[in-house]
């Protein structure tokens, strides 16, 4: 059983000799990844990322990132390659071929295959002097001193080295297509920053109720309205829909401390008449904006000038915006 300092020790050992073996890339990067990134740039097709064992793990996260950072592309595992899916292969496409030895058996029958198609077969390897470096038309160098695992056996630094390299290529991919947080939002929709530059105001009042009462309701028909939607406000509003004020759980504390018997009081007697309010379109991050400059917790969702909805602070919450 190792001791606590010991277990401490193989740790950092293990980062050190990846960041190592990432420094090691940044020195490999050369010509030839000047020209992957020219030729994916230029390519009609799609970047067809393959491996086997770890590498394709690797190769699966090279493509999530390309794929949602403006680069169409496609994982291929190599063992299936050479089982039928090679036919996912066009004409316009790219290939990175992502292997530790460069000498599998799996990419010794893969490789004259890909050449066969004429495409541009890019070698990410981390052996020079291997089968896989001598076919590729241009290499990504992810040569590495030795393995983290002490018998130099499992894929550690090597798989780190793989995928520095590959967020190296998205970036500059990214960076050269002046790929913006719009584009990135585009491809992330669901994400908190997506929904920061896409999420309406109305889509969030759409997804409540609409409290909303005449000014000339009493005291009794507001709190009604207010407990019935559980927004903790109700909207004052004439014949028109247009709004007069708002009646928050706020306003109904103060009234009880400020008067011994309520049964005269009016809607109209109660309300702020001031409400702060943002039109149906805007972003929901303007809502947010507008909730903390003023400390509220509730805002009037307005169309034009007609009542539209409201809007809790706890939309914003629940929707990862905050």
């Amino acid at each position: 059983m190792k001791s606590k300092k010991s277990i401490i020790q193989s740790a950092v050992s293990t980062l050190e000799l990846e960041a190592a073996a990432i420094l090691n890339v940044a020195r490999n990067i050369n010509n030839d990844f000047e020209k992957v990134v020219l030729s994916i740039l230029q390519a009609k097709g799609r970047v067809i990322v393959t491996g086997i064992g770890k590498s394709a793990i690797i190769a699966q996260k090279i493509v999530a990132t390309f794929n949602s950072t403006g680069t169409p592309a496609i994982f291929m595992h190599a063992a299936d390659a050479i089982h039928g899916d090679l036919g996912m292969i066009q004409t316009d496409d790219i290939v990175i071929c992502l292997s530790k030895s460069g000498n599998t058996p799996e990419i010794k029958v893969l490789v004259p295959l890909l050449k066969t198609s004429n495409n541009l077969l890019i070698g990410m390897v981390g052996e020079l002097n291997s089968f896989l470096a001598e076919q590729a038309d241009l290499i990504l160098n992810t040569s590495f001193e030795k393995e983290a695992c002490p018998h130099n056996l499992a894929p550690t630094t090597s798989t780190t080295a793989q995928l520095a390299m590959g967020d190296a290529l998205a970036i500059c991919l990214l960076e050269c297509r002046e790929f913006n947080e719009a584009d990135f939002a585009k491809y992330h929709p669901g994400g908190s920053l997506g929904k920061k530059l896409y999420l309406k105001a109305r889509d969030l009042a759409l997804s409540n109720e609409k409290p909303s009462i005449s000014p000339s309701a009493p005291v009794k028909d507001v709190l009604i309205e207010i407990s019935k939607n559980r927004l903790g406000a109700v909207a004052v509003v004439d014949s028109a829909n247009q709004v007069l004020g708002v009646i928050t759980d706020g306003d109904i504390r103060r009234m009880l401390e400020n008067n011994d018997s309520v049964a005269g009081l009016k809607a109209q007697d109660i309300m702020g008449r001031s409400p702060k309010s943002i039109q149906f379109n805007a972003l929901a991050v303007e809502a947010l904006e507008i909730i903390k400059q003023n400390n509220i917790t509730q805002l009037l969702v307005l169309e034009q000038n007609t009542y539209f909805g409201i809007i809790h602070l706890h939309d914003l919450l629940n929707e990862g915006i905050v």
